[in-house]
C-alpha cells in the first residue's frame, strides 16, 4: 500500500490547525474560567475563613463579655445584698434603740408615778397618824398632865446650857411691865403654878422678870416663853414634830435609791 504523504501532510496541518483553534477558542477559555473559578472559589473560602475567624473573635469577644457581665452582676448583687444587709442592720439598730429608750423612759416614768404614790400615800400616811396622835393627846390633856408639864419645863430651866441661858437672859433684860416676857401654856395655870414658873425664872436668870401667862391651843400639852424673839419651848408637839421630820428624812433616804430606774433588758430583735 502507497503511503500519500501530501495526505498525511494536508491532515497533519489540519490537525495541527484543529489543535490550535480548540486551544485557542476552548481549551483556554474553559482554563481561564476554571481559574476564574478556583480563584474565586479561593476568595471565597478566604472570605469565609476571615469571616469565619471573625466570628469566632467576636464569640470569644462575646463570652468575655458576657463573662465580664457576670462577674459585674455578681459584684453588683454582692454590693446590693451587702447594702441591704447594712441597711437591715440599721434600721432594727435604731429601732432596737428606740424601743430601748421607750422602754426606759416607760420605765422611769412608772418609777416616778410609783415614787410619787409612795411618798404621797407616806406623807398622808404620816400626816394622819400624828394628826390622830396630836388629837389623841390634846384630848387626853387634863390638869395634873398640865402639873407635870410645868414641872418639865422648870426641870428645863434649871439645866439650860449656858449659850441659850445667855441669849434668853439678854432677851429678858429687856422685858418690863408694858412690854413682859409672855408665858403660853394649853390650859390655866393654877396660882401655884405660876408662882413656881415666876420663881424659876427669877432664880435661873438671877432677875425679876416680867411674865404674863396666857393660853395657847395650838400647843398640846406644853408651856412656851418668848421675849424679845426668842423662845424656850418644852411640849409634847416638839417631839412629835421631830419624830415627824425624822420619819420624812428616813423616807426621802429608803425612796432616793429608788430614783435611778434600772434599764430594762436589751431584747435582740432580728
Amino acid at each position: 500500500m502507497l503511503i500519500d504523504w501530501f495526505t498525511v501532510a494536508a491532515q497533519a496541518v489540519n490537525f495541527l490547525i484543529l489543535v490550535w483553534l480548540l486551544k485557542r477558542f476552548l481549551y483556554k477559555p474553559i482554563l481561564d474560567a476554571i481559574d476564574a473559578r478556583e480563584q474565586r472559589i479561593a476568595a471565597e473560602l478566604a472570605d469565609a475563613a476571615a469571616k469565619q475567624t471573625e466570628a469566632i473573635a467576636e464569640r470569644d469577644a462575646f463570652q468575655h463579655k458576657n463573662h465580664e457581665f457576670d462577674q459585674q452582676r455578681a459584684k453588683l448583687m454582692q454590693q446590693v445584698n451587702q447594702d441591704a444587709e447594712a441597711e437591715h442592720q440599721r434600721l432594727m439598730t435604731e429601732a432596737q434603740q428606740a424601743a430601748e429608750a421607750l422602754s426606759v423612759k416607760h420605765q422611769q416614768s412608772m418609777a416616778r408615778d410609783a415614787r410619787n404614790l409612795k411618798q404621797t400615800l407616806s406623807r398622808k400616811a404620816t400626816n394622819e397618824v400624828f394628826a390622830i396622835t396630836r388629837k389623841t393627846l390634846s384630848d387626853m390633856a387634863n390638869t395634873s398632865l398640865e402639873q407635870q408639864v410645868a414641872e418639865v419645863f422648870i426641870g428645863r430651866l434649871n439645866g439650860l446650857d449656858l449659850q441659850t441661858k445667855n441669849i434668853l437672859a439678854e432677851a429678858l433684860k429687856t422685858t418690863s411691865a408694858s412690854e413682859p416676857a409672855v408665858l403660853l401654856s394649853a390650859f390655866e395655870l393654877d396660882e401655884i403654878q405660876r408662882t413656881a414658873i415666876q420663881n424659876a425664872l427669877n432664880v435661873t436668870f438671877s432677875a425679876d422678870i416680867s411674865l404674863q401667862f396666857e393660853i395657847s391651843e395650838e400647843l398640846i400639852s406644853g408651856i412656851e416663853l418668848r421675849a424679845k424673839g426668842q423662845k424656850l419651848v418644852w411640849s409634847i408637839a416638839d417631839y412629835l414634830e421631830l419624830l415627824e421630820k425624822s420619819i420624812e428624812a428616813l423616807i426621802k433616804e429608803k425612796i432616793q435609791p429608788e430614783n435611778t430606774a434600772k434599764p430594762m433588758a436589751k431584747t435582740e430583735i432580728s
